[in-house]
């Protein structure tokens, strides 16, 4: 599995913050928090996942989870980022997570959005279907253009075709659907339970910034992690849903931005 590809914004010089989009999203999403990190003095970096947006899938058996940790370690190393802010939404939660548990030294806070990282999680009904052999098989085969952007378009009123145009590349070609359902397959809960406390361990500021109405990741997950993490807090943006970061652009990325620019060493 290669590097993964990324764009950034501002001042390698500055701290870093590292950016983890979702599924089935890339680093487009990502679009307005790039400029409104860098504006507060900080180096914004937002890779797209292997198989996702302009990254390579890695081959066939190796899009698992732990291969996605792994990738955001290698880009991490390949590019001196030091100590990085993690920003992680989605899937990237629990890539993002587990990849800061594994590397505690490497993280100086973390924003996590409509996520989860508990060992009695459940996935959603398109998770368990994207997990079940032959009809996850059938749901990434079938999926066309149109399909997608009028799915996305129902998820979220800022996702536009152009921006579906740009979350499709993860259905350009076989390997890329397929490794989807890896990356599904591979998301046992129960591998969670090896991290149990290691989050609240990490004693880095924590914000839960989430979509008030999200029907995938419930804003009791937030509040799960306040409970969880000391001195953790909540910021719930009203009118938006799972996708916090495209239903409401510019006041997503201001909190984070600001807790941010808050918490970062200088």
């Amino acid at each position: 599995m290669g590097l993964p590809v990324f764009k950034s914004a501002g001042d390698p010089a500055d701290p870093a913050v590292l950016l983890v989009h979702g599924y089935p999203e890339s680093s487009h999403m990502w679009r307005t928090a790039l400029g409104a990190i860098a504006a507060r003095g900080l180096y914004a970096i937002a890779p797209d996942l292997p198989g996702f947006g302009d990254s390579e899938p890695g081959p066939g058996g190796t899009n698992t989870w732990e291969r996605h940790v792994e990738a955001l370690e290698a880009l991490r190393t390949a590019e001196g980022l030091g100590r990085v802010g993690l920003v992680c939404h989605d899937w990237g939660g629990l890539i993002g997570l587990r990849w800061a548990c594994e590397h505690p030294d490497a993280v100086w806070a973390i924003v996590a959005s409509d996520t989860g990282f508990f060992p009695d999680g459940r996935w959603h009904g398109l998770a368990d279907a994207l997990r079940t052999p032959g009809q996850g098989e059938e749901l990434v085969d079938g999926m066309t253009l149109e399909g997608f952007t009028g799915m996305l378009g129902s998820l979220s009123k800022g996702i536009g075709p152009e921006d579906a145009r740009e979350y499709f590349k993860a259905f350009a070609d076989e390997p890329r659907r397929r490794g989807q359902l890896e990356l599904y397959r591979s998301g046992d809960w129960e591998k969670l339970e090896a991290y149990d406390g290691a989050l609240a361990a990490l004693g880095v500021p924590f914000l839960a910034l989430w979509g008030e109405d999200d029907p995938f990741a419930p804003v009791a997950g937030a509040q799960r992690f306040a409970r969880e993490i000391a001195g953790a807090r909540v910021q719930v943006i009203p009118g938006t849903g799972h996708f916090v970061y495209e239903d409401a652009p510019e006041t997503a990325a201001e909190a984070l931005a600001s807790f941010l620019a808050e918490a970062a060493p200088r």
